[in-house]
C-alpha cells in the first residue's frame, strides 16, 4: 500500500474491506430483471454478461470507455490501434446496448480528440446526436512540439427527437466581471457579501470542473477517473428522480456513486475486481456524504469560487 501524506483523502481500500465487499458483487451467470440489477454493481466482461441483461431498462446510458490509448487499467491493458480498428471495437458493443434502453432513454459517450471522431461515426449510425459538449480538464502535461491537451468530449445522444432535458436544474452561478445597474440595482446579478454572480444557462463548454486530486475525499488512484461535479450535470439534466442510470465502463464508481447521492436508481459493470471494491466502498461513504464538490443549493458554481471544507489537521 502507498504511504501517502497525512492530508492525502485519496481513496484506500484494506485487505479485510477488500473481503468483505467482494462478496457483494453481482457475477451473472443467468438471464436478470431490473429489480436484481437495482443499485448494483457488477463484476465482469462486458461482453460476455450483455445477453443476461434485460431489455428497456435504462432511462440513461453513460459510456466512458477505453480511449483510443495505451493504458493500463489495473492488470487489464487497452492497446492503440488505427481509427478503422477502434471504430470496430466500438461496434463490438454499442448497438448491443440499445435493446437495454427504453424509448425516449438518453445516451453519453466520452472521448478525448483522438477517438472522439471514430465514436461520432458509431453514434450517428444508431441514435441522434444532438449535441458535443467539451469540458476543460485543468490537468495535462505540456508538450513541446504540440498543444497541450487539456479538454475531452462528450457526445450526447437520444433515440428519437422526445427525451427529457431538465435545464433549470443545471444552471450554473458565475461570477459577475463587470456588474450592470439599472435604477441602482443589480440586473439579472445577485449581490452578496462574498461577491456578485449571475445564475446563468448551462453551455456546450465546461471549464468550471476539477479533476478529482489527492485533497478531495471523491479521489481514486484511478488512471482516468470522472469527477463527480461532472456527472452530477449529466444525471440531473437527463433523467428523473428514481430513472435507472446504467455504466457499463463503471471504473472507480462514480456514476453509481452520484447517481446514489442525487436518488436515481444504478447498476454499473466492471472488469477488475479491485475498482469494484473501490466503487462499494464509495456508495458506502455516500450514505452519509452526499455532498459533490462544486454543487450547492442546487447550483453549479465555478470553479475554486465555492468554499469547501478543509480537511481536518492530523
Amino acid at each position: 500500500m502507498k504511504v501517502r501524506a497525512p492530508r492525502n483523502r485519496t481513496l484506500i481500500l484494506t485487505e479485510d474491506e477488500r473481503q468483505r465487499l467482494a462478496p457483494q458483487l453481482l457475477s451473472p451467470k443467468n438471464n436478470l430483471i431490473a429489480g436484481d440489477l437495482t443499485n448494483r454493481v457488477i463484476h465482469g466482461d462486458l461482453l460476455k454478461i450483455l445477453d443476461f441483461l434485460p431489455d428497456a431498462f435504462v432511462d440513461l446510458l453513460f459510456l466512458d470507455p477505453p480511449y483510443n490509448l495505451d493504458k493500463h487499467f489495473g492488470d487489464v491493458k487497452f492497446a492503440h490501434r488505427s481509427n478503422d480498428a477502434y471504430q470496430e471495437y466500438l461496434e463490438s458493443w454499442f448497438p448491443r446496448l440499445l435493446r437495454l434502453l427504453k424509448p425516449h432513454a438518453t445516451v453519453y459517450l466520452c472521448g478525448d480528440w483522438q477517438c472522439s471522431a471514430a465514436e461520432y461515426q458509431v453514434m450517428a449510425k444508431y441514435l441522434h446526436v444532438q449535441n458535443r459538449i467539451t469540458w476543460q480538464r485543468e490537468k495535462g502535461r505540456g508538450a513541446k512540439s504540440n498543444w497541450k491537451n487539456c479538454c475531452e468530449d462528450i457526445w450526447f445522444g437520444t433515440l428519437d427527437g422526445k427525451y427529457y432535458f431538465n435545464v433549470e436544474a443545471v444552471k450554473q452561478k458565475r461570477r459577475v466581471i463587470a456588474p450592470y445597474r439599472e435604477n441602482g440595482r443589480p440586473k439579472d446579478w445577485e449581490e452578496t457579501s462574498e461577491g456578485n454572480y449571475r445564475l446563468t444557462y448551462p453551455s456546450n463548454f465546461w471549464d468550471d470542473i476539477s479533476v478529482p486530486y489527492w485533497s478531495m475525499p471523491e479521489n481514486t488512484d484511478h488512471p482516468t477517473q470522472k469527477p463527480e461535479k461532472l456527472l452530477a450535470k449529466l444525471i440531473l439534466a437527463s433523467s428523473r428522480p428514481g430513472d435507472f442510470v446504467f455504466d457499463p465502463f463503471l471504473g472507480s464508481g462514480t456514476t453509481a456513486v452520484v447517481a446514489k447521492k442525487l436518488g436515481r436508481r444504478f447498476c454499473g459493470v466492471e472488469l477488475s475486481q479491485e475498482y469494484c471494491c473501490w466503487a462499494l466502498k464509495r456508495l458506502e461513504d455516500a450514505e452519509h456524504d452526499t455532498t459533490i464538490q462544486g454543487y450547492h443549493d442546487g447550483v453549479f458554481w465555478e470553479r475554486n469560487s465555492l468554499k469547501q471544507p478543509r480537511p481536518p489537521k492530523p
